[in-house]
């Protein structure tokens, strides 16, 4: 299975270039900073339930639409990581 993309690229690719947006402006209108917006947009910074809410409430998608897209990535990044060491619940003696 291909590792999915990190939301951030998604927003900056496909929704503020189809709409024209830059980052300031974006930003504005979300009321957030430049900055955060920033840091997310490059996958420096992960999708927020806060930030989730402000781009449903923009009309970009749902909430819980971009919280999936984070949670995907975030469990394709962690099991590229490598297993950890775990023993079973059920193992216990």
């Amino acid at each position: 299975m291909k590792n999915p993309v990190h939301p951030g690229e998604i927003l900056r690719e496909d929704v503020l270039a189809d709409l024209g947006l830059g980052v300031g402006e974006t930003a504005s209108r979300l009321g957030i900073s430049r900055v955060a917006l920033s840091r997310v947009l490059h996958g420096h910074a992960r999708i927020s339930p806060n930030l989730a809410v402000r781009l449903e409430a923009a009309g970009v998608g749902t909430a819980r639409a971009w919280l999936a897209m984070q949670a995907a990535y975030d469990l394709a990044t962690e099991r590229a990581s490598g297993a950890p060491t775990v023993r079973r619940l059920s193992d216990v003696a």
